[in-house]
């Protein structure tokens, strides 16, 4: 039997199970909080940022030539994207980097597990499909308790770095705001993730390639351990991560894709404790529990059962897997 006599679903069957796909975006993005640490040691948080869009924005180039795919065209949808590039990328990117100079790697990979969070509570303003019910309110309060579990709050939130603290939470609501305006303006828009993403990571590196110079000077020397950090973090935790992600969703639909988001910070964590020997509380991964406990409350609705009528509940995908 020749290759052309099979079906399409034989002919790209992915080589490799979707579930060590998902194991590797996990560890990789889980990874990326560590490689942030270690390129801030050399570089300024705005040199890391840059080198990591420039780098995530050349291989997702590669894979568009591969694919024979182009850039999205209209200057409506590139301005859109100019919108999105800024909450989805070149902010939170940028804020992770900068909250990594007080912070530890592992609180930043906590933070970035609220974003469904902040995600759920803006999409009941902005989204008017979204509805709140008990289920998810308790999930947004549940959640509240684990940030504040994280943090100590009942020690008068004692040694945490409170600007470090607020610019990885920050991220975290950034991200939420930015996939909450694609779902809004670019969803639907006839083009495919990896043009719209392409161009997105391409005018992040714009927006970045504008701003590093006014506040950084040039390096003097080029540290090889955080420069390899910054290439990593660039190349596997932005651009090969990406195209994981979408052959995820792709395969398995965005709801088991968006599940690699409660596995960030449990590699994230291990990272920072195993390699950077970072310090870690009984209550940092108690209320890291938490707030991933509550965050998954959030990303279920109800769904009208076929034969009875009655209401269950199945996890949804509000927005993708939050990239840190």
């Amino acid at each position: 039997m020749t290759s052309a006599a099979l079906s399409p679903a034989v002919r790209h069957r992915p080589r490799l199970d979707w579930r060590a796909r998902f194991a590797v975006l996990s560890v990789v993005w889980g990874f990326s909080f560590l490689l942030i640490k270690v390129g801030t040691e050399a570089y300024a948080p705005f040199q890391v940022t840059l080198g990591r869009l420039f780098f995530g924005t050349a291989v997702l180039a590669v894979a568009m030539a591969v694919r024979r795919e182009r850039l999205p065209r209209g200057i409506r949808t590139w301005a859109h994207l100019a919108v999105a590039a800024f909450f989805v990328n070149a902010l939170p990117f940028s804020l992770f980097a900068f909250a990594e100079l007080t912070i530890s790697s592992t609180l930043a990979g906590i933070c970035n597990a609220t974003s469904p969070l902040w995600g759920m509570a803006l999409s009941l303003v902005a989204l008017s499909e979204d509805r709140p019910t008990r289920r998810r309110v308790a999930g947004l309060g549940l959640g509240f308790i684990g940030v504040l579990t994280v943090l100590g709050a009942w020690q008068g939130f004692s040694g945490l770095d409170a600007t470090g603290t607020a610019l990885a939470l920050t991220a975290a609501l950034s991200y939420a705001v930015g996939w909450i305006y694609v779902r809004r303006t670019l969803a639907g828009s006839g083009h495919s993730n990896l043009s719209l993403t392409g161009g997105q990571l391409l005018l992040a590196t714009v927006q970045l390639a504008l701003v590093t110079p006014v506040f950084t000077t040039f390096p003097t020397s080029f540290p090889l351990v955080p420069l390899l950090a910054v290439l990593a973090l660039g190349t596997l935790g932005t651009g090969f991560a990406l195209l994981l992600q979408y052959g995820l969703v792709d395969d398995v639909g965005p709801t088991a894709a968006h599940m690699v988001t409660y596995f960030i910070p449990v590699v994230a964590t291990a990272a920072g404790v195993l390699i950077l020997g970072e310090r870690l509380d009984w209550y940092t991964p108690v209320g890291a529990l938490i707030v991933l406990l509550g965050a998954a409350l959030t990303q279920t609705r109800p769904k009208p059962a076929k034969a009875t009528g009655a209401v269950t509940l199945e996890p949804v995908c509000r927005q993708p897997a939050t990239q840190p």
